[in-house]
C-alpha cells in the first residue's frame, strides 16, 4: 500500500508488487480527488481497543443490525430519479461522482472475502487488501447515512471517516475467528464516524467523558420516547432513565441547544462593538467595589477615633488580636501585662461590646462588611465608649 500526495490530504491506492505484469490490471480506478475520498494516513490513527469501542453503548452487538444495513440501498435517501447510466442523482455533485466511482467495484461473496482476508493476513498482499476495501465502500455509505441527522454539514465528511475505519478494519481483521468481515468492519466504521462527530460538533469538544458521549446520542431520543409514553421529559426523570446526574443532563442540553460564537464577532451588522465587550465580568461589579471602598474608609476613620479612647491593654488587644492577620494568643498578651489569660479574655469581650455599639450607630449595615467571626463572638448589646 502506498500513499500518494493530493494537496494536504492523502488518498489510498493499492498496487500489486508482483513481477508478473499479467497479474496487474491494466487500469484500476483509484480513490481520486474527483471522488472526494481523501484519507488521512492510517498510521496516525489510534488503533487501540478503547479507541475503537469508545462508543460501546451506541454500537449494538448484534449481527441483525449489520444485515439490515447491508439490505438497504447504498445511496442516501435524498435522491431524485436519473436516466443516466441507471444511477441515482443526488443534489451533492461530489457525492454523486463518488457513488458512480464505487459502483464500479464488484461485491464479494463470503467465500471470496474470507479467502482475501486470509491472503492479506498471511502475506500482507496489498492486492487482497485493495479488493476488500473497494468491495465494502458501499457499506461505509450505508452506515454514514445513519448519522446524517447528527452532521448537517458535508455528508462526505462522514464517508471519509468511515473509509478510514474500513481501512483499519482490514488491517486488524482476523479471518480465523469465524466472523463475517462486514460485521467486524461496521464497528470500526461507526467508531470512526462517531468520534469524528463528537470531535467536530462544536469548536469546543462537546463529549469528553463516557457519560457525555452517551448523552449526546441518547438524550433527544429518550425525550421523544418519554413523550410518546405520555411522560413529561423533565431533568430528574431523564437522569434516572439514563443513569447520570441531573447536572449532566442540564449541561448537555445547554451545549446541544447553543452554537459557537466568536468573541470578536460584531454585536450587530455594522457595529464596531464586539461580543466580548458585553460579557459580564467574573469579578465583583464596579458599584460593589466603590461601595466597599467607601465603607472601608469609614471603618478606618471610626477605628482611628476609637483608638484614642482606649487604654493600653485594649489598644494592644485591638491591634494584635482583632485587627491582625496573625492574632496573638491570649497567653502572649497575658505575659506582656502580667495578668491572667482569663483577664485578657474579659477585656477583649468588653472591647467587642464597645466596638459593636459604635459601629451599629455609625454604620447600621456594618454586619455585611465586618468579620463575622468577631461579630458573632461579641455578646449582643453593649455600652458606649468612655
Amino acid at each position: 500500500m502506498r500513499f500518494a500526495e493530493r494537496g494536504k490530504y492523502k488518498y489510498t491506492e493499492f498496487e500489486t508488487f508482483s513481477s508478473n505484469t499479467a497479474q496487474t490490471p491494466a487500469r484500476r480506478p483509484v480513490f481520486s480527488a474527483c471522488c472526494v475520498n481523501f484519507l488521512p494516513e492510517c498510521s496516525t490513527v489510534k488503533s487501540s481497543t478503547e479507541h475503537v469501542f469508545f462508543m460501546n453503548e451506541q454500537i449494538e452487538h448484534s449481527t441483525e443490525e449489520v444485515e439490515e444495513i447491508e439490505a438497504r440501498p447504498y445511496y442516501p435517501m435524498a435522491l431524485v430519479s436519473s436516466n443516466e447510466d441507471n444511477l441515482p442523482a443526488v443534489s451533492n455533485p461530489a457525492l454523486h461522482r463518488y457513488l458512480q466511482e464505487i459502483s464500479q467495484y464488484e461485491l464479494l461473496s463470503r467465500e471470496e472475502t474470507d479467502a482475501l482476508a486470509v491472503r492479506f493476513r498471511e502475506t500482507g498482499d496489498p492486492e487482497a487488501a485493495y479488493r476488500l476495501v473497494s468491495a465494502n465502500l458501499r457499506l461505509v455509505v450505508k452506515v454514514a447515512m445513519d448519522f446524517q441527522k447528527y452532521w448537517m454539514q458535508n455528508f462526505m465528511d462522514l464517508v471519509q471517516e468511515g473509509n478510514v475505519g474500513l481501512v483499519q478494519a482490514t488491517k486488524k481483521f482476523d479471518p480465523y475467528r469465524g466472523v463475517k468481515f462486514s460485521y467486524y468492519a461496521a464497528y470500526w466504521i461507526r467508531a470512526y464516524i462517531l468520534k469524528f462527530i463528537m470531535d467536530n460538533w462544536r469548536l469546543v469538544k462537546i463529549g469528553t467523558t463516557q457519560n457525555q458521549r452517551r448523552l449526546f446520542f441518547s438524550l433527544n431520543k429518550e425525550k421523544k420516547l418519554l413523550e410518546a409514553q405520555g411522560f413529561a421529559p423533565d431533568v430528574k426523570l431523564l437522569a434516572e432513565r439514563l443513569n447520570v446526574k441531573e447536572s449532566e443532563i442540564v449541561e448537555m442540553g445547554q451545549r446541544m441547544d447553543s452554537w459557537d460564537v466568536s468573541l470578536e464577532a460584531p454585536l450587530m451588522g455594522d457595529s464596531d462593538d464586539e461580543q466580548k465587550d458585553f460579557f459580564p465580568a467574573s469579578g465583583p461589579a464596579v458599584e460593589d467595589i466603590v461601595a466597599m471602598h467607601e465603607v472601608r474608609e469609614k471603618i478606618s476613620g471610626i477605628l482611628s477615633q476609637v483608638d484614642e479612647l482606649l487604654n493600653d491593654k485594649e489598644k494592644v488587644i485591638l491591634n494584635t488580636r482583632l485587627l491582625s492577620d496573625e492574632p496573638e494568643t491570649l497567653q502572649t498578651i497575658a505575659d506582656q501585662f502580667e495578668i491572667s489569660r482569663e483577664r485578657v479574655r474579659q477585656i477583649e469581650t468588653n472591647l467587642l461590646k464597645k466596638l459593636r455599639a459604635v459601629f451599629e450607630k455609625e454604620l447600621p449595615d456594618v454586619r455585611d462588611f465586618l468579620d463575622a467571626e468577631y461579630i458573632a463572638a461579641a455578646p449582643a448589646g453593649g455600652s458606649d465608649l468612655h
